[in-house]
C-alpha cells in the first residue's frame, strides 16, 4: 500500500516492512523534535486495518485476545495480543471501539493471516470481520498535539498520542492541514526511547509476553481463558521468562548503528565471548544519540557493560530479571 504522501517535498521512501510510507522528509532530528513537542503527524497508512462489527464483537474478541475487552467502553484505546497454543506471540492489535465497530491497526502485511484466524473462530457468534486496509489509513498525532481531528474519524487516544482511522481518500487533504510531516524513522526513534515493543522487531518465533513487558498493557492477568493462557499463567506464578527486553545507550563515536540482529556479548568477555542477546531495533535519537532495544538472557547482570558487534553499549532495565 503505497502512500500518496510520498510525493511531499523531501520524502524518502522507507524500506523493509515499513515500505510504502516515508522514512523521513529530509531532516530526521527536526522531525523527531517536532513530534516530541507535540506538533506534526506521522503517516502510518501502510499498516493493516481490521474492523469487527456485530452485537457479539466485544464478547467474542474477549475469548480470543489476551486483553479484557468484554466491557470495553466506546472510545477507550487498548492493545492486545493473539498467542499460539504454546504462548508465543503471533499478532499484536491496537484497538478502539467506536460504539458499533472495533477498529484495530496491525503490522503491515499481517492483516490477512489475522483475519483468517478470526474467521476460523467465528462459530455461532454474531460478528463480521473485514479488511479495511484498502479504504482506511492510519495517521498518528503525537502527545500534546492540538491538530484538528476530522469529523467522523475514529480516534484511538493513548499516552503516546492519537491514532486516527481516516478514509484513505481524505489522507492527502488531511496532511495538507495537519502540520509538518514526520517520517517513520522519527516515530521509531521515539518508540525506542519509550521502550515500546513492536511485533516482528522485538519478537521472534518464540517470544512470550513477559519478555517484552507486555503484561498489563496488552495482557490482562485476571480474565477468562484464551489460547496460550497456560504459558502466561505459568510464567507469572511459577517462574521467569528466559529473556528480557533492555534499552541500550550505544557508543556515539561509531559511524554506523548496529542493525537488528547484531549479537550482544559481555564487554569483559571480549570479541570471542558467548552471545547473550541481540539488537532488535536501533535508532538515532535527537537528544540521546544512538540507542537501541535488545533482548538479552534473563540472568545477564543489569549493570554489565555490553558490546553490540564492536559497539559499546550500556543497559537500562525495561523488564526486571
Amino acid at each position: 500500500m503505497k502512500s500518496p504522501l510520498l510525493t511531499l517535498p523531501g520524502a524518502v521512501p522507507a524500506e523493509g516492512v515499513d515500505e510504502g510510507v516515508a522514512a523521513h522528509y529530509g531532516d530526521l532530528f527536526r522531525e523527531q523534535r517536532a513530534l516530541a513537542d507535540g506538533t506534526g503527524f506521522v503517516d502510518l497508512s501502510h499498516r493493516g486495518v481490521v474492523a469487527v462489527t456485530g452485537e457479539d464483537r466485544l464478547a467474542w474478541l474477549h475469548l480470543l485476545l489476551t486483553q479484557h475487552v468484554s466491557d470495553l467502553p466506546a472510545g477507550r484505546a487498548t492493545e492486545a495480543l493473539i498467542l499460539s497454543a504454546n504462548g508465543h506471540i503471533e499478532h499484536a492489535l491496537y484497538l478502539v471501539d467506536d460504539g458499533g465497530t472495533v477498529w484495530a491497526h496491525v503490522e503491515p502485511g499481517t492483516q490477512e493471516a489475522l483475519i483468517a484466524y478470526l474467521e476460523s473462530m467465528k462459530f455461532f457468534y454474531k460478528v463480521e470481520v473485514a479488511d479495511r486496509t484498502a479504504d482506511t489509513a492510519v495517521v498518528h498525532l503525537p502527545a500534546g498535539s492540538i491538530a484538528e481531528v476530522p469529523e467522523g474519524a475514529v480516534v484511538r487516544e493513548t499516552p503516546h498520542g492519537r491514532d486516527l482511522f481516516l478514509p484513505r481518500a481524505e489522507l492527502e487533504a488531511y496532511a495538507a492541514q495537519a502540520g509538518p510531516p514526520a517520517g517513520i524513522l522519527a516515530y521509531e526513534a521515539l518508540r525506542v526511547e519509550q521502550h515500546r515493543p513492536r511485533l516482528g522487531f522485538e519478537t521472534d518465533h518464540r517470544t512470550i509476553p513477559h519478555e517484552l513487558g507486555w503484561i498489563g498493557s496488552a495482557v490482562h492477568l485476571q480474565k477468562g481463558c484464551y489460547r496460550g493462557q497456560e504459558t502466561v499463567a505459568r510464567v507469572q506464578n511459577l517462574g521467569k521468562p528466559p529473556r528480557r527486553l533492555v534499552f541500550l545507550h550505544l557508543d556515539g563515536s561509531e559511524v554506523h548503528l548496529p542493525v537488528a540482529g547484531t549479537e550482544l556479548r559481555l564487554a569483559d568477555d571480549g570479541p570471542d565471548g558467548r552471545k547473550i542477546g541481540f539488537i532488535t531495533t536501533s535508532a538515532r535519537h535527537h537528544e540521546l544519540g544512538p540507542v537501541a532495544l535488545a533482548l538479552v538472557k534473563r540472568n545477564v547482570a543489569v549493570d554489565a557493560p555490553l558490546v553490540a558487534g564492536d559497539t559499546a553499549a550500556a543497559q537500562e532495565v525495561v523488564v526486571e530479571p
